[in-house]
């Protein structure tokens, strides 16, 4: 029980100081102390809220709720790691702080435009594709029509919408499957085709995931470096299966405790974050150029 409330006092201040900061809480949650800077504010609101929780509830109902927010938190992360790997987001929102950067950056990449196309209209002017040698062998192109469709098939456009719905597909799979395997009153052979239903898209999605390329973006992905998770996409596939599986096995109570949370949650951000976040000011721009505009933005404060 006592790390049960640790857990909670050291991880959900923070957790409270990002919301708050991100717009979506009130700015009380986002105030940090400036001798030990520590959200000082947030570490009393949630210890109020656990002491109360634990006077009030026993210990294995607290424990259920703790390991669902747990799980699916973890479940999320999965899920998140798939998206990015193989259909991360083309636009990346920024702070409206950063406006002067984007601009410079967005400048400099529409000059380098121009002047590529400067360059390639140049080349192209007294060429003409009808003057040919009078000796020459005119070799008829060979067509492959089954390379073209694979090429076709797996194109940038294509691999991204493949990946999406298989991602898609895969989750359902995994909820099949492992509720198929947890609710034993389930008749016999309904308990087996949806087992075999979501094993077969369980399977079927680590193939094709396994089989498409990656994004090119996702070593690149908002700022360079830092830690890559490994066997994607096995691993979080596998994780996604194990923690969904003992999710469905925690209980009706505990989902009903939670669902009440989520209410709240959810009432809290459609009548305050959804007004108050930061989103709202934000300026999108491609993926590509977020690391130089922080290096531009960066660079600019240093000389200032």
């Amino acid at each position: 029980m006592s790390f049960i409330f640790l857990l909670l006092c050291l991880s959900q201040p923070r957790i409270l100081m990002a919301m708050a900061r991100d717009g979506l809480l009130p700015s009380f949650f986002s105030d940090v102390n400036k001798h030990t800077q520590v959200p000082v504010k947030s570490t009393i609101v949630t210890g109020i809220v656990a002491s109360t929780l634990a006077f009030c509830m026993e210990v294995s109902q607290l424990a259920g709720m703790v390991s669902v927010g747990t799980l699916l938190a973890f479940t999320m992360v999965a899920i998140s790691v798939l998206i990015l790997r193989y259909v991360p987001p083309e636009e990346v929102p920024l702070p409206s702080s950063l406006q002067e950067s984007i601009d410079s950056v967005s400048l400099l990449y529409n000059q380098s435009s121009v002047s590529i196309n400067e360059k390639n209209l140049d080349v192209n002017i007294g060429t003409s594709s009808d003057i040919q040698p009078l000796l020459s062998k005119k070799v008829a192109p060979v067509a492959y029509p089954i390379i073209k469709q694979v090429q076709d098939v797996f194109s940038e456009k294509n691999r991204r919408k493949i990946a999406g719905w298989t991602i898609m597909f895969t989750c359902v799979g995994v909820f099949l499957l492992t509720y198929s395997a947890s609710d034993l009153s389930l008749p016999r052979i309904l308990r087996f085709s949806l087992c075999g239903v979501g094993g077969a898209l369980l399977l079927c999605g680590l193939v094709v995931l396994t089989s498409i390329d990656q994004d090119e973006a996702r070593h690149s992905f908002g700022h360079t470096g830092g830690f890559l998770c490994p066997f994607v996409p096995l691993l979080p596939i596998a994780c996604i299966l194990i923690n969904v599986y003992l999710l469905i096995n925690l209980g009706a109570a505990t989902w009903a405790r939670v669902s009440v949370w989520l209410v709240i949650g959810v009432l809290v951000y459609v009548f305050y974050g959804r007004t108050h976040s930061s989103l709202l000011d934000a300026v999108y721009v491609p993926a590509a150029h977020v690391d130089e505009i922080y290096r531009s933005s960066g660079s600019g404060n240093s000389l200032a």
